[in-house]
C-alpha cells in the first residue's frame, strides 16, 4: 500500500524534530563531558540552538521555488552535519584554540538547518490541509518527536550505543527520509538524480561512521591521552577511560584524572587511615563513592571490620573493578570480599532511606564540578549523613585542593560545621594531583587519634599525619558561604578556582 504524500511529509516532521533534538542533546552532553558544568553547557547550547532555529525559520522566506528539492537538500545537510557532529567535537577538543566557538558554530549550523525545514514543510503542505489543521498536525508531530528524543536519549541511546553511534544513527534517519522523498517526488523535483546520489553518498558515509564508531572514538580519544588506552566504557553517567604506560595505570572519568596507580596509595591512605585508625573496634564501615574499591582495600586492612557497604551510583564503574585483571590486583579484589556489599544507587537518595549506623564513613565523591555532584556536598546531605554515624563514629571527606581551590575546600569545612560536625582539616601531597585536602568530622566532643598507624602503610605514620594537619601561610582558613541545595555555591567556587588555575 502506497503511503500518502501528506503522511510521508508529516512523518518527515517527526524525524526532523526527533533528530534535531538528539543533535542538541549530543552537543550538550559532549560539552558537559569535555568542559564541565552541565547546567551552563546545556543552558547555553539549548539557547543557541533555539535561537538558530529562529534564524533558519526567518531565512526560509527566501526560498520561493523548488521547495521539495530544497527540503531534501537541507535534510541531507542536517544528516551529515548532525551525524558527524560528535566526531568533529571529539577530534577538535584540545586541538583548536577556541573549542567553544567551534561548538557553538556547529550547534548554530544544525539549528539553522533544522529551523529551515519546518516552515518549508508547512508551505509544501499548505494546499493539502486547511490552515488550522496544518498547524495542529505539524506541531503535534514536532512535539511528539521531541518527546521521544528526550526520553530515549538518556535511557537507551547513550548507555547502549554511545554518543558517536547515536549521532550517526540519527543522521541515517535524516538521510533515509531524504532518499524516500526523492522517489516519492521524483517527477516534481529538479535534479532528482543528483539528489538521489547525494542521499546515497550520505547514507554510505553515515553507515561507515556507525560501523567504525568504536575505532573512530578510540582514535579521537587517543589524541587526548598521552598513554595507551587499554579500556573504555560509556555508562549512563560518565565516560570511563583507563590508560597504561610503563609504570602506571590511570583512570579518567569524563576526561578528569581519578587516580594514578603509581601514587594512589598516598591519597587512599590519607583518606582512610587517620579516621579509621582512631576507632577502637570499627566493625561497620560505609563508603560513599569510591567505586574503584581502593578505599575499601584500605578499610579491609583492619581485622575488626566485619561489614563494609559501598554505595556508588555507576554500576559500570564497580563492574570494571571487579572484572579487570590489573585493577583487581590494584584493589586486591576488595569488592569481591565477603565482607563487602556493593550498592549501585544515588547516595543522596540512598542515605535518606538507610536506617543502619556505621562506625566509620568514607565520603569519596568526585569533585563538585557540577550540580549533580555538588548536591552531595550540601548541608542537606550532611544533615542526613549525621544519622548514619554511630555514637563515637567518625567521617572523612575528600574535599579538593586547599592550594588550588581554597574557597572550595573551606566551603566543605564550613558546611560540615554549620550542621553540627566538629571538623579536623588536613592535607597531603599526591604527586599526580598536587596538594590535596581532606576533612575529618565527628559528632563527638573530640577526635580519637591516639593510636599508631598500621606498620605496613607505605606513606602514613603518626609524625607524617601531625604535619598533614598543619596548613602553611599560603593556605590559610577562609570564611565562605554554606553550600546549600538552593545556591550550590561550592560549584561556583570550584569552577572559578580550577578554571583560573587551568587557564
Amino acid at each position: 500500500m502506497r503511503i500518502s504524500i501528506q503522511a510521508l511529509l508529516l512523518f518527515s516532521v517527526f524525524v526532523v524534530a526527533t533528530c534535531g533534538l538528539v543533535y542538541e542533546l549530543v552537543a550538550g552532553t559532549l560539552a558537559s563531558y569535555l568542559l564541565g558544568d552541565s547546567v551552563t553547557q546545556f543552558s547555553t547550547i539549548i539557547g543557541a540552538y533555539l535561537f538558530s532555529m529562529g534564524i533558519g525559520s526567518y531565512l526560509s522566506k527566501y526560498f520561493n521555488r523548488n521547495l521539495i528539492a530544497w527540503f531534501i537538500q537541507i535534510e541531507v545537510l542536517v544528516a551529515v552535519v548532525g551525524g558527524s557532529s560528535s566526531t568533529l567535537l571529539y577530534l577538535l577538543f584540545d586541538r583548536v584554540e577556541s573549542f567553544r566557538l567551534v561548538l557553538y558554530l556547529l550547534v548554530a549550523l544544525t539549528g539553522i538547518l533544522v529551523g529551515l525545514e519546518i516552515p518549508l514543510i508547512m508551505r509544501i503542505l499548505k494546499d493539502r490541509f486547511e490552515f488550522k489543521d496544518l498547524v495542529s498536525q505539524i506541531f503535534t508531530f514536532d512535539y511528539i518527536g521531541a518527546l521521544l528524543a528526550s526520553v530515549v536519549f538518556p535511557l537507551f541511546l547513550v548507555p547502549f550505543l554511545g554518543i558517536l553511534r547515536t549521532s550517526y544513527l540519527f543522521g541515517l534517519f535524516n538521510a533515509v527520509v531524504a532518499l524516500v522523498l526523492c522517489f516519492y517526488f521524483n517527477r516534481e523535483i529538479r535534479w532528482a538524480t543528483y539528489l538521489k546520489g547525494t542521499c546515497v553518498m550520505a547514507i554510505l558515509f553515515l553507515m561507515a561512521g556507525m560501523v567504525y564508531s568504536d575505532k573512530i572514538l578510540a582514535f579521537t580519544e587517543s589524541l587526548n591521552y598521552p598513554d595507551k588506552i587499554v579500556y573504555t566504557a560509556q555508562s549512563p553517567y560518565q565516560r570511563i577511560v583507563l590508560t597504561k604506560n610503563s609504570h602506571d595505570y590511570r583512570l579518567f572519568l569524563n576526561g578528569n584524572l581519578q587516580f594514578s596507580s603509581a601514587d594512589e596509595y598516598r591519597y587512599h591512605e590519607a583518606l582512610v587511615h587517620p579516621g579509621l585508625n582512631g576507632i577502637e573496634k570499627p566493625e561497620k564501615v560505609l563508603v560513599l563513592g569510591g567505586g574503584d574499591g581502593l578505599a575499601v582495600r584500605e578499610v579491609l586492612r583492619y581485622p575488626d571490620v566485619k561489614k563494609v557497604v559501598l554505595v556508588d551510583l555507576d554500576k559500570e564503574m564497580t563492574h570494571i573493578f571487579t572484572h579487570h585483571a590489573s585493577l583487581l590486583d590494584l584493589n586486591r579484589k576488595s569488592l569481591l570480599s565477603p565482607k563487602v556489599t556493593v550498592v549501585n544507587a544515588d547516595a543522596f537518595q540512598w542515605i535518606k532511606t538507610n536506617t543502619e549506623q556505621f562506625d566509620f564513613v568514607v565520603v569519596d565523591f568526585p569533585d563538585p564540578g557540577n550540580y549533580s555532584v555538588g548536591k552531595l556536598y550540601t548541608n542537606t546531605f550532611y544533615n542526613q549523613l549525621k544519622r548514619v554515624v554511630a555514637p563515637g563514629g567518625q567521617v572523612v571527606i575528600q574535599a579538593t585542593s586547599p592550594f588550588v581551590a581554597p574557597n572550595s575546600y573551606w566551603c566543605v569545612v564550613n558546611t560540615l560545621q554549620a550542621v553540627g560536625f566538629r571538623t579536623l582539616p588536613y592535607h597531603a601531597h599526591v604527586p599526580s594531583f598536587g596538594d590535596w585536602g581532606f576533612v575529618m568530622a565527628t559528632l563527638e566532643p573530640g577526635f580519637k587519634l591516639e593510636k599508631e598507624f598500621l606498620p605496613e602503610l607505605k606513606f602514613l605514620n603518626k609524625a607524617t599525619f601531625e604535619q598533614m594537619c598543619v596548613f602553611p601561610k599560603d593556605m590559610p582558613g577562609k570564611q565562605t558561604e554554606v553550600n546549600k541545595l538552593n545556591n550550590q555555591v561550592l560549584v561556583h567556587y570550584f569552577e572559578k578556582e580550577w578554571g583560573k588555575y587551568l587557564n
